[in-house]
């Protein structure tokens, strides 16, 4: 299939900070159903990340290197607006519960509104990352918790480097007791 303009693109953007198994699962099966899936890292400029737009780029892209239809990319911006430069028909958006569907439905709504061409597609992850999210994952390796299994090497290889070396102390009736 040489004609771009008859491959199935889609978009699978996220702020990735950091890439978890739950966003590496919608991909993946992205990957199964489209023709080429670009995943757009969210630049944006009025929060701070945990990673780099860099970083977080060079995680993923070692995370979906085994994909040979996935490419990365970055965008700050209308989202729309991204997925039209990328030559896409579909949005990906993943969903872990039913909590996430109000956001999501409006989100799609206007980007339906901004281009009634692009369709959003939204897939379930699988229910062993139902309750995972970047928020979760920053938060125990924070504490020096075990984040194994939840993400990719790359990434817990790197939160072990922001956050150290996993060792955590913690004071318990004035003894310091460390983990």
């Amino acid at each position: 299939m040489n004609d771009t303009s008859k491959r199935r693109i889609a978009v699978c953007p996220g702020s990735f900070d950091p890439v978890t198994n739950g966003h590496l699962d919608i991909i993946e099966r992205a990957a199964s159903v489209f023709d080429h899936v670009v995943v757009g890292v969210l630049n944006n400029p009025e929060k701070r990340g945990l990673f780099s737009i860099e970083e977080r780029i060079e995680m993923l892209e070692e995370s979906v290197a085994h994909l040979h239809n996935v490419s990365v990319g970055s965008f700050t911006g209308l989202l729309v607006k991204f997925a039209r430069e990328c030559g896409a028909v579909t949005i990906i958006r993943g969903l872990r519960a039913v909590s996430d569907f109000e956001f999501e439905f409006r989100m799609a709504s206007m980007n339906r509104k901004l281009a009634p061409d692009i369709e959003t597609f939204f897939m379930m992850t699988s229910n062993e990352y139902a309750y995972l999210s970047s928020s979760v994952v920053k938060q125990v390796a924070s504490f020096g918790g075990c984040v194994r299994g939840l993400v990719p090497v790359v990434v817990e290889k790197k939160l072990r480097e922001k956050f150290g070396s996993g060792k955590t102390t913690n004071q318990y009736a004035g003894l310091e007791i460390e983990e």
